[in-house]
């Protein structure tokens, strides 16, 4: 028998582990390989600061969402020239085709002063289960003073969520008649709120309605927790009283153990194909990959699809498919019921009209109700749909290519 392994079981791992059971030849196998136990909906993390109280809606035991082996345990190493992986358990495993979607780690440890002892006293994050819980928990507490949201450094998971998260927290402080003793900034190391100047523009004056501060091209020398201050490389002080931080990501520990990534532990991957650069019979996924492309939910689902048809090209040694580009949606929560959804890729800007195109009836680019809504429903197809690797009853081309926006 020949062995088809996958490395992680997030968004990307199982979506493509489970469509490509489905395609694989009789004389393979595939294996996942994740010590969690649990899978988290990523996107649901961004509610819980907000006093959500659903955590057993976005959480999924892991063997609940693979319809495939699961090898539960952590990677410590992989030798690309055997084509083994070697476990924490000191189990290897050799495999005739490598998928790395071991997706990406936040690294508050590589912020001067962030973490410590006194981590989640008033500067958190909310990429974690455990982050958003404690970050939950400092802003039911918060009446007056300010509240900072800062992107840190890229690169960085879901970039959106930065823009979210202050706007859901306006939101909150409105609602609690505190929101006049409340400045919220954000603060980030990118050169605008959004790559795409129409975008950037949209996000710029919704931030301004709300009387959001945004501050860009932020570069972070040290957070002093003492003093509450964000120190920055050309010598400024940014005060704040809570401070909610995005760190830089890395990918996982095992590719810098390994060698086969770059200097924060990506894979170097080719941008069309999906394949890794320099490695035999090794294919990337998702957060995982060094690809310039946001690091979102979306983004492991498209690449995903495209996989499982290059896969099965190559186990029949045709020509793989260079087709993908980039292409990223997301659906930005605003407050007050709406949302807002952006549809892009390397190419083109944000797209301007309808999901689905031709159809409708969510607009793209504008607030609205319907996205809103979307994004609420998304969790139900995430978990009985996408996850599983089910086709999607709905599809558009804003950009010439499938679309299903998610998260």
């Amino acid at each position: 028998m020949k062995r088809l392994l996958v490395l992680g079981a997030g968004t990307a791992g199982t979506i493509f582990a489970n469509r490509m059971r489905k395609h694989l030849p009789d004389r393979w196998t595939i294996s996942v390989v994740d010590g969690d136990p649990v899978h988290v909906y990523q996107p649901g993390l961004l509610f819980l600061p907000l006093g959500a109280h659903d955590e057993h809606r976005i959480t999924r035991p892991r063997a609940r969402t693979l319809d495939v082996e699961w090898v539960r345990e952590e990677v410590f190493r992989v030798d690309a020239d055997k084509k083994q992986v070697t476990l924490l358990d000191d189990t290897v495993l050799s495999y005739d085709v490598l998928v790395i979607a071991s997706g990406a780690r936040p690294r508050p440890d590589l912020v001067r002063g962030l973490v410590g002892e006194d981590w989640h006293r008033d500067a958190f994050d909310f990429f974690t289960l455990g982050g958003a819980q404690a970050l939950r928990h400092a802003i039911a507490r918060f009446h007056a003073g300010r509240f900072v949201v800062q992107i840190v450094e890229p690169p960085v998971k879901a970039p959106f969520a930065a823009l979210e998260l202050c706007f859901l927290a306006d939101e909150l402080f409105r609602k609690r008649g505190t929101r006049k003793d409340i400045e919220i900034t954000l603060t980030t190391a990118y050169p605008a709120t959004f790559e795409w100047p129409l975008a950037a523009q949209t996000f710029g004056r919704l931030l301004e309605a709300r009387d959001i501060h945004v501050q860009t091209s932020v570069f972070t020398k040290e957070i002093d927790r003492d003093a509450r201050v964000i120190r920055t490389i050309e010598g400024r002080e940014l005060p704040y009283d809570l401070l909610v931080a995005i760190p830089p990501h890395s990918g996982a520990a095992f590719i810098e153990r390994s060698g086969i990534g770059d200097d924060l532990a990506f894979v170097p991957t080719d941008p069309k194909t999906l394949g890794a650069k320099h490695l035999h019979e090794v294919f990337v996924l998702g957060d995982a990959t060094d690809l310039d492309v946001p690091k979102v939910g979306s983004v492991a689902h498209y690449q995903a699809e495209l996989l499982v048809e290059n896969l099965v090209r190559h186990l029949h040694k045709k020509p793989l498919l260079g087709s993908y580009e980039g292409h990223a949606s997301y659906f930005v929560e605003t407050g007050g019921g709406k949302a807002l959804l952006v549809d892009y890729d390397h190419d083109h800007e944000p797209h301007v009209g309808y999901f689905p195109t031709g159809v409708g009836p969510i607009p793209m680019l504008q607030e609205s109700r319907l996205a809103h809504y979307g994004k609420r429903a998304f969790r139900f197809l995430y978990w009985s749909g996408l996850l599983p690797g089910r086709p999607f009853p709905v599809g558009a081309q804003p950009l010439g290519k499938p679309s299903v926006p998610i998260f």
